[in-house]
């Protein structure tokens, strides 16, 4: 690893990119940057998935597109679609994709967990497990996702935070596949595969990421939480946007909020949101071996199939996600942005909330 690459990305970063990991869209940053992309550490073949070791010495004479990801960061779930078809598109013009996988909670460590995600979401391009942070620091990388385009003589020549920006770096990728092959046949740049995607495409105000542990949660509560010990919670109300209320018993992780309470129809154990949106995702988790059935309600109620994510099903007591493996669970997919409230009502204790994110896009406002 040259000290030069390390020094000259990280004043890059510093400079460019202050402040904390963001999941963004639209952010972009230095697209012509030209230091030397760092080398990976020396992993052993059970941190890669799709490929062995790969360094980026041994990629040169390529292009090479480094993509940070976080296998439930919904933001970054948006941009596989783009990066899968690249790779079908493009591989065999000398183009090479490395999803780098850092981990934003305990269970994105295991490779199980993301091999599962890979599959899932089909991506066939190399993926190494970045658990210890060391590739995200190399690159004084604070943003998931986050794209480096690496030209043929390993420099970064394209820098891009966040969603959006897929015209633009697909176009520079045909760019520099054509500096080595001039009459290289390639297809028309892809058309946005969701409408918001499309130029015109409009983002309302939102709700910002809400935590669930008590290292970045925040809480509406009158009682304060004790970290890593069982509370019985009130939600005495009122409630507002930028916070989330517990109700029942709950203990509080760093990451996490556990539900600790008895099991029981859903009623008064919850966890209960504010919102502005009109898309909203939970990071969950049941014990391992475990499916533990969560209730979903937007003001009180089922929520309408019409506006039900796609982890959402019904059953004679209303609308409900079965948590099992820890991701990214779809709750809220509503045809019409706006406020109101959700809250999850397990009915088990043992189901965890990590993070809820919410989308507020629409391809016509």
């Amino acid at each position: 690893m040259k000290l030069n690459s390390l020094v000259g990305a990280a004043a890059l970063v510093a400079l460019l990119a202050a402040g904390t990991a963001c999941r963004g869209k639209n952010m972009m940053f230095g697209k012509s940057v030209s230091v030397y992309a760092p080398e990976f550490p020396a992993y052993p073949a059970d941190r890669w998935i799709n490929s062995g070791p790969l360094t980026m010495k041994g990629l040169r004479g390529r292009v090479v597109l480094i993509d940070f990801w976080e296998y439930t960061c919904v933001n970054c779930i948006r941009t596989l679609p783009y990066l899968a078809e690249w790779h079908r598109r493009y591989a065999a013009h000398g183009v090479v994709i490395v999803g780098v996988h850092t981990p934003e909670f305990a269970f994105g460590r295991d490779r199980a967990n993301v091999a599962r995600a890979v599959e899932e979401f089909g991506i066939e391009y190399p993926v190494v497990l970045d658990n210890d942070y060391e590739i995200w620091q190399a690159y004084a990388n604070r943003f998931w996702p986050r794209k480096y385009v690496v030209d043929r003589d390993g420099k970064i020549v394209y820098d891009h935070a966040g969603e959006g920006g897929y015209a633009e770096a697909e176009e520079l990728l045909q760019r520099l596949i054509r500096k080595k092959d001039a009459d290289a046949e390639l297809p028309p740049i892809m058309a946005p595969v969701r409408p918001e995607d499309a130029p015109g495409a409009y983002c309302y105000p939102r709700t910002p990421e809400l935590y669930c542990g008590y290292k970045r949660g925040k809480y509406g509560n009158e009682k304060p939480p004790l970290p890593g010990r069982t509370q019985l919670f009130a939600d005495d109300g009122p409630h507002a946007e930028g916070h989330l209320y517990l109700s029942g018993k709950w203990r509080l992780g760093e990451e996490e909020a556990t539900f600790a309470g008895e099991p029981g129809p859903p009623g008064e154990n919850y966890i209960l949101v504010p919102f502005a949106a009109n898309e909203i995702n939970a990071v969950m988790a049941a014990p391992p071996g475990e499916t533990i059935r969560v209730y979903v309600k937007r003001d009180g109620v089922s929520v309408a199939k019409r506006d039900a994510g796609a982890d959402v099903a019904f059953d004679d007591a209303g609308s409900y996600v079965d948590v099992s493996v820890g991701r990214m669970y779809r709750l809220l997919d509503a045809r019409k942005y706006d406020a109101g409230e959700l809250s999850l009502h397990p009915t088990r204790p043992g189901v965890s909330a990590f993070a809820f994110t919410f989308g507020s896009c629409a391809a016509n406002p």
